[in-house]
């Protein structure tokens, strides 16, 4: 870990704040590194039940610093090597990385949040941004395409003739028109209090069952219509019955506010 991602954990919350304010948080691979270690941290808190995704200073994130990531030739030859893995490399696991977590992530947006900024907003399961928010998939300014999980992620929220013209175009968008698109899923001026109201609304839920429709809805959206029952089938025998399961029961009957037991789904 390093001082370009800061962890805060409260009453189960997670704040992960991207702190490089001055460069309004653009990526180097430090930032990067940072960024990937934070996953693998919070996916092993068997008590955490959601994240919020934020960025110090005026802008979410502005994207990749390329002048950073350029300055060391050995890393940049290490960095394109990745395009030949046969599976996620590191800079996809960026933002995919964030699925893999069963708890909700929250992208807050304000200020840039363009290229690996976008994408990384795009890995969340909910983005809030605010109206006068700017965001690009930047990456056509470059002469390059968006590699950082984009593709795979924008076709879950886009009609193809919209993904394909922003990926084209790097056209720069509003907060309010990304609402309009559907590239982001609230508007809000005050992002933390928007983000922590509906991480502590999702928290009134059992843990097991937000993880279980996390993965359910993931493995559901893009396949077949016999794939998509069967995902149903999978995550409901994961937690039907068990102890949280129970719990849920007894609260909605008595409407007490009975304390969950810890998350039992990874």
């Amino acid at each position: 870990m390093n001082d370009r991602i800061k962890i805060s954990i409260d009453g189960g919350i997670a704040t992960v704040s991207l702190n490089r304010p001055e460069k309004h948080n653009g990526v180097d691979l430090a930032m990067l590194d940072a960024m990937l270690a934070t996953q693998r941290q919070l996916r092993g808190l068997r008590d955490l039940r959601a994240v919020i995704l934020r960025g110090e200073g005026p802008s979410f994130c502005s994207g990749l610093d390329f002048k950073s990531v350029l300055g060391d030739p050995f890393k940049v030859a290490a960095s394109y090597l990745q395009l030949w893995w046969p599976f996620r490399n590191r800079f996809q696991a960026w933002s995919v990385g964030w699925r893999r977590l069963p708890v909700p992530v929250i992208a807050l947006i304000h200020g840039n949040c363009f290229g690996a900024g976008l994408q990384l907003g795009l890995g969340a399961d909910i983005r809030i941004s605010r109206p006068d928010a700017r965001l690009s998939l930047m990456e056509a300014a470059w002469g390059l395409v968006p590699d950082m999980g984009g593709a795979l992620l924008l076709r879950e929220l886009l009609p193809l003739d919209l993904a394909k013209e922003l990926a084209m175009t790097g056209r720069i968008v509003s907060g309010a028109e990304a609402l309009e698109l559907g590239l982001v899923s609230h508007l809000g001026e005050d992002l933390e209090a928007a983000g922590r109201a509906l991480a502590a609304e999702i928290s009134t839920r059992s843990p097991d069952s937000v993880a279980a429709a996390k993965r359910l809805m993931q493995d559901a959206w893009r396949v077949a219509d016999a794939e998509a029952l069967g995902a149903e089938r999978r995550w409901q025998r994961r937690i039907i019955g068990r102890k949280n399961q129970r719990i849920s029961m007894e609260r909605n009957r008595t409407k007490a506010d009975l304390p969950f037991a810890r998350r039992s789904l990874r």
